[in-house]
């Protein structure tokens, strides 16, 4: 059964930073286009950043100079580096893993930014 596990959520003040982990149990990781998605409460979920199987990545405007995604095949684990953050990246954050014919989610992990 393949899982995706989000960890290192949780609450900090504006200004401050937070580093998200997805690791995998049932699948390799290296193989999949992996992403970061976010959902704040009464809005859509959001695409955040993403990172191809080669290492290329793009990032939501919002974010820009500010997060950054990186995964570590070794470790079957993408990451998400989360800095100078806002109010308005409170959200659950998603990891994903996009494949040819399959798609996979993770439960999602809360992250919440007070001002």
């Amino acid at each position: 059964q393949v899982q995706l596990v989000e960890s290192g959520g949780g609450l900090v003040q504006a200004g401050g930073s937070l580093s998200l982990s997805c690791a995998s149990s049932g699948v390799q990781l290296s193989i999949y286009a992996m992403g970061w998605y976010r959902q704040a409460p009464g809005k859509q979920r959001e695409l955040v950043a993403t990172i191809t199987s080669g290492g290329s990545t793009r990032s939501a405007d919002s974010v820009k100079g500010r997060f950054t995604i990186s995964r570590d095949n070794a470790k079957n684990t993408v990451y998400l580096q989360m800095n100078s953050l806002k109010p308005e990246d409170t959200a659950v954050y998603y990891c994903n893993a996009a494949g040819p014919h399959v798609t996979y989610w993770g439960q999602g992990t809360q992250v919440t930014v007070s001002s």
